[in-house]
């Protein structure tokens, strides 16, 4: 092996420009330092003992483990395995890699100080200021989220759509840490899913998430929408599924203009009219698309997840939207979007 066989390979990937060192150029990874450490600060220890892995560095490794959709027991292994990998996180092959229990802990500190929101938010503030999120319309939208289904019995699955969590379950710490009590089954178009909805807001000119919240599968898209919108959006743009007077009131009340999609009911059928303006509304409206476009394909099918309960999938939802945000203002700075 020759002295520089590494620096020669890793100039030869980095050439084919991966998505994390494009990443790597655009964003100030240091502006979510002082928050990390902020919130997972932790009491000094006697002399001795392993130094704790850096928590930036950690948290880069949750951002690659969602672009990618990694297990935690992959992504050890790939970052072990990786050129492009060790290079975006700054380590080298003799560096120690965090396993995969170090990961999920981590992963867990995040959860419980409910960090991925922070963090989501710290970054959206931040756009905002430079203004690449411009505040001239917003667009919302949900999609589903998936996760490992439960195999119950018919009186459990009773109790849990009650509200409430079945005796044997609660007697197991183990089983019931297993089981996901929040999730609920949905269906839509003929397909059946069962998990959770993120839900977001969208600037319709950047594509950049505004903001989000989750909720369980069964949730109608429409029951969330005060929580997405508020007296900072100007204009939105949603299908036909947002369409209500109670809607329609609330955008009046805080001054947002609606561009909702209209909707025909049985013995009132859409007018021309009202169809041909559904149809200029959509040409905004169908760029929320792109987002769950993005997520699905790019990030290697992220709707999908492993996690088990809705505090560490709204974690993971809130890191989720937070990589596509930092990707998507990668391509906007890439390609000079204005």
């Amino acid at each position: 092996m020759g002295l520089f066989d590494y620096e020669f390979r890793l100039e030869e990937i980095n050439k084919k420009q991966p998505p994390l060192q494009k990443l790597n150029t655009v964003i100030n990874w240091e502006l979510f330092r002082k928050p990390i450490e902020k919130a997972l600060a932790v009491q000094a220890k006697a002399p001795g003992g392993r130094p704790a892995f850096d928590k930036l560095m950690m948290f880069k490794i949750l951002i690659l483990q969602r672009y990618y959709n990694l297990s935690d027991e992959q992504c050890e292994f790939q970052i072990k395995d990786r050129l492009s990998f060790m290079d975006f996180l700054d380590i080298n092959l003799h560096d120690k890699v965090p396993d995969e229990n170090t990961i999920w802990h981590f992963k867990e500190k995040l959860k419980d100080k409910n960090l991925s929101q922070t963090l989501f938010g710290l970054f959206t503030d931040k756009l905002s200021e430079q203004g690449v999120i411009a505040k001239t319309g917003s667009m919302v939208d949900a999609s589903f989220v998936n996760v490992p289904k439960q195999r119950n019995s018919k009186d459990d699955n009773d109790t849990i759509k009650a509200g409430s969590v079945p005796i044997k379950f609660g007697k197991n710490k183990h089983k019931l840490s297993q089981k996901d009590t929040d999730a609920r089954w949905a269906k839509k178009n003929q397909e059946t899913h069962f998990g959770y909805k993120n839900h977001v807001n969208v600037d319709k000119y950047s594509k950049l998430i505004n903001k989000y919240c989750v909720s369980s599968a069964s949730k109608h898209d429409s029951q969330l929408l005060k929580d997405l919108v508020d007296k900072d959006d100007v204009q939105l743009y949603a299908d036909s599924a947002y369409c209500s007077q109670d809607i329609e009131r609330y955008l009046q009340s805080i001054k947002c203009k609606s561009q909702i999609h209209e909707k025909g009911v049985r013995g009132n059928p859409l007018s021309g009219q009202q169809k041909a303006n559904n149809q200029k509304k959509s040409k905004t409206r169908v760029r929320v698309e792109h987002v769950f476009g993005f997520m699905t394909n790019s990030m290697h099918d992220g709707l999908h997840m492993r996690q088990i309960g809705k505090e560490r999938i709204m974690s993971c939802i809130g890191l989720l939207n937070l990589t596509y945000n930092l990707f998507r203002y990668e391509q906007i700075i890439r390609l000079k979007i204005s």
